[in-house]
């Protein structure tokens, strides 16, 4: 069964931590390269350029034992942010000319790619911080093949808030869009764009919603069973699949449940009850997988993505049909897709 992943950290990895991405991304080293990629069957997905604060790996260290709640970090220099998304992006361009990935920017290059010994590249911004009120940075960011924005990470940006790192808390923790955000989010529009509501406030959330886009959360769990401020809410979740949106489940141990907040542990059943509330309360044409792979701590069984096959396996243990397993892996992302990017 291939896969379409809403969202992975591979690119930032690699900015961090390698002084030669092509040859590490050979490498089975991280939770996303070609040996596990080839393994797992994981044919494509969105690949996020994100600005840390500083250049250095991210230690997952940092979760064992849990308790994550945190205030939100201040706001990042335009100029750092920029510096970070452009030398990401120049790596998914190296990654594209020695034939790993394919940078994605039309529904029919997706197609191909997807099915292809390459994976499919949708190029994705998590967090706007490297983007001026001028918008100029959109511009050329998609020249360079981005066809996804999320308008924040957990921290403000010129456009909107972010949410905490917070637990016991929905997302309704700060204020909507500014009106660069809203000017974001129409250029956003007219260039095609996909906005994703990942991070953003409640309230920044609902003014995606007012401005008649798909709302779509590339890797947010439900609050139901994860009560933290970065998972959706059922109202959040059935607006989701009135706009004809996406959600896509996020693998990261502290979202899937309020004991892997508390303890960042977690397992293939916690993925599953995640779904099963999810397909409950926004239908199955509407939710994904968006794993967070290389940007979080994975659950016991999904290591990295050459173990995606076990969750396939406890889908099919749990009772899913063929049908909607592949609904879930890859058919949902790519006739969203189809729709959003247009024949380019």
């Amino acid at each position: 069964m291939l896969v379409f992943d809403g969202h992975n950290d591979a690119l930032g990895r690699l900015w961090c931590g390698s002084d030669n991405p092509v040859r590490d991304f050979a490498q089975p080293v991280g939770h996303i390269n070609m040996p596990h990629a080839a393994a797992g069957g994981l044919g494509g997905g969105f690949f996020a350029l994100y600005s840390p604060e500083t250049r250095a790996p991210f230690d997952f260290d940092s979760f064992d034992g849990g308790q994550f709640d945190m205030p939100l970090p201040p706001k990042l220099d335009e100029a750092q942010a920029l510096v970070a998304a452009i030398g990401q992006a120049g790596i998914a361009a190296q990654l594209q000319a020695a034939g790993y990935i394919d940078i994605c920017t039309d529904a029919q290059s997706l197609a191909r790619s997807f099915v292809s010994d390459r994976m499919a590249c949708v190029l994705h911004l998590e967090g706007a911080d490297c983007i001026g009120p001028d918008l100029l940075a959109l511009d050329a960011l998609y020249a360079m093949g981005l066809r996804s924005l999320g308008i924040v990470w957990s921290r403000p940006t010129i456009f909107g808030d972010g949410v905490p790192f917070q637990s016991g808390v929905d997302g309704d923790t700060g204020g909507g869009l500014t009106e660069d955000g809203k000017r974001l989010v129409a250029r956003c529009a007219e260039l095609g764009v996909m906005i994703d509501t990942s991070h953003l406030t409640m309230q920044g959330f609902w003014d995606v919603g007012a401005a008649g886009l798909p709302l779509v959360a590339t890797h947010s769990n439900a609050y139901a069973l994860g009560r933290n401020a970065r998972n959706l809410t059922d109202a959040q979740l059935r607006a989701i699949a009135q706009s004809g949106g996406m959600a896509g489940l996020n693998f990261a141990t502290v979202f899937l449940s309020d004991d892997g907040w508390r303890t960042g542990k977690a397992g293939l059943d916690d993925c599953i009850r995640q779904l099963d509330h999810m397909i409950e309360v926004a239908g199955e044409d509407h939710i994904g997988l968006g794993s967070d792979f290389d940007g979080a701590p994975m659950p016991e069984g999904i290591a990295h993505a050459g173990e995606l096959p076990n969750l396939v396996a406890a889908m099919h243990a749990h009772g899913y049909g063929e049908a909607l397993i592949a609904k879930l892996c890859n058919e949902n992302w790519l006739t969203f897709l189809s729709r959003h990017l247009g024949d380019g």
